[in-house]
């Protein structure tokens, strides 16, 4: 099935969502279903050239605007947005992409689309480089407070999407805190250790921030105000430094012919710590996949969240991360029963 495209959202939009997915639709194969204003999205089609044979314009007359209210998507039932979402919910579209509104694109995809049973709190979902890799770490900001079950079914849904998307054989998943013994940390932490310990994952305790990027770890958990703590000032850190080097090579004639030594080399690090490299971040435990990226997303990034939208439904995570937490519930019923009144 093909994705839906936020054709209104973004910074740049509907330049960079038409020209993102006319690059997903030629050279991934993946057949789109761009969501917008259809003067304005088929003008862009026009300007720039683009064959249709991939991609289908779908007209909404509304925008959710990016310093809008995320609860204007529920009376916009006619925005971008909104439509986006009911094509995934009607089976018309595998997935959705948006790179607008974060909040509003979140209460669309749970509004419409609705929660994978078993699933309270929906979480985003973010890929870090690391010396070995790539860690995922969520959640990073649909959930400011969080309890321990809600944890727990971040994990589960953080070894699925690790496993079957990322390509990770056994994810290792660790609970963020301030130390690594099992006594550091808040109440909620405590407690969702042990919630992890007993889920049948292949947990490895707790793991400190700079844990995220050294490769000991494939999963991240934690809750989504210090995981958007993180997000955002590693993507600052990773700005920096890649200024800084610039600026240093291009302080005198012998660093700027050092430079130009060591460019492949300055080119990989730089792709490496790329957001564009990643596209979007995705909405975990919605029913069928839903994809948010940077306000300011190009058409390389938006082109690169439609080729993870698409995996994201190829490997039909919704329904195991479903059995898992159904089973999970399962066994805490039984022992709840075996153990009798107290």
């Amino acid at each position: 099935m093909p994705i839906a495209v936020d054709a209104m959202g973004g910074d740049f939009a509907p330049r960079a969502a038409v020209q993102g997915a006319f690059l997903a639709a030629a050279e991934d194969g993946v057949a789109v279903l761009l969501v917008g204003d259809r003067e304005r999205v088929g003008a862009e089609l026009d300007r720039i050239g683009l064959s249709r044979d991939r991609i289908e314009v779908v007209h909404a007359e509304e925008t959710v605007a990016m310093d809008e209210a995320p609860t204007s998507v529920r009376r916009k039932r006619r925005s971008s947005l909104a439509v986006c979402a009911q094509l995934v919910r009607d089976g018309r579209a595998e997935a959705m992409v948006s790179a607008g509104n974060t909040g509003a694109a979140m209460v669309a995809a749970k509004l419409y689309m609705g929660a994978v049973p078993g699933v309270d709190r929906p979480a985003l979902a973010a890929v870090f480089p690391n010396r070995r890799g790539r860690t995922l770490v969520l959640d990073v900001g649909a959930n400011v407070d969080s309890r321990p079950e809600h944890l727990r079914q971040f994990a589960v849904m953080g070894h699925f999407y690790a496993q079957e998307v990322i390509g990770t054989t056994r994810p290792r998943v660790g609970l963020l805190s301030i130390g690594e013994e099992y006594a550091k940390g808040n109440d909620v932490t405590r407690d969702a250790h042990r919630f992890l310990a007993a889920a049948g994952l292949n947990f490895i305790g707790n793991v400190e921030g700079r844990d995220v990027f050294s490769g000991g770890v494939d999963v991240v958990v934690c809750d989504g105000f210090v995981g958007n703590v993180l997000l955002k000032s590693s993507e600052a850190m990773a700005e920096l430094v890649v200024g800084m080097v610039r600026e240093e090579l291009m302080r005198t004639s012998r660093t700027r012919f050092g430079g130009w030594l060591v460019r492949p080399a300055f080119a990989n690090f730089k792709r490496r710590t790329d957001y564009t490299e990643y596209g979007a971040v995705p909405l975990l435990g919605v029913e069928g996949g839903c994809f948010i990226g940077h306000g300011r997303s190009n058409a390389k990034a938006m082109r690169n969240a439609i080729h993870s939208a698409s995996e994201f439904g190829r490997a039909e995570l919704s329904g195991k991360i479903g059995a898992k937490l159904t089973q999970l519930a399962a066994e805490e019923a039984r022992l709840a029963s075996s153990a009798g009144p107290v």
